[in-house]
């Protein structure tokens, strides 16, 4: 198959709903929600992910919501806000990271706000954004890395189903500048998805 040869006119969605949340593309009025979810949230989110201390300001999140349209346009990276399916409230982000077009490898990252922590809004995004990468853009491999130290994280994975492939000790740099082992969890089109 191969890569395609215009990736800007691969079609991609404007929502995908779930019982629970509903996934999209990052919109320019998002900026107040992210930026005080990301408040919220610092404490949570600082022993996993590099951005807990960015968006600081509100122009901080404009700025970021302007370049992650940027990569959703050009194919580059598909960063999604995740939203409560009821409410609308701003709960979370997740991004479909095109890791290799020709091989059609994706890897899946997320994050919740502390207050949306339990509701399971991680779990649907994940499944929702799996299956769009498998019926839609023919992935070959949809994978999740995660600090093997982030127990929650892993849960995602294992809830879904995705076979845990790898432990790699070592393998980096931690937000706090120690080593970190990273777990390595991964689907291909042969495995049986979402089991009960």
């Amino acid at each position: 198959m191969g890569a395609p040869r215009y990736l800007t006119l691969i079609p991609l969605f404007d929502e995908l709903r779930g019982e629970r949340v509903v996934v999209r593309p990052y919109h320019p009025e998002d900026a107040a929600e992210l930026q005080a979810a990301v408040a919220e949230s610092r404490d949570h989110l600082r022993p996993w992910l590099p951005f807990a201390d960015q968006h600081q300001r509100i122009e901080e999140s404009r700025d970021f919501i302007i370049r992650v349209t940027a990569d959703w346009l050009l194919r580059e990276d598909m960063a999604v806000a995740l939203l409560d399916a009821t409410t609308g409230r701003f709960v979370g982000g997740a991004g479909l990271h095109p890791r290799d077009w020709d091989v059609r490898v994706f890897e899946i990252g997320y994050w919740v706000r502390a207050t949306a922590q339990g509701h399971g809004y991680v779990t649907e995004a994940v499944r929702l954004l799996t299956d769009f990468a498998f019926d839609h853009l023919a992935a070959n491999r949809v994978y999740i890395r995660c600090n093997a130290r982030n127990a929650r994280s892993a849960a995602v994975a294992e809830r879904l189903g995705f076979a845990r492939e790898a432990l790699l000790r070592n393998e980096m740099r931690a937000v706090d500048g120690s080593l970190r082992d990273t777990l390595i969890y991964a689907l291909i089109p042969g495995d049986l998805r979402w089991p009960q």
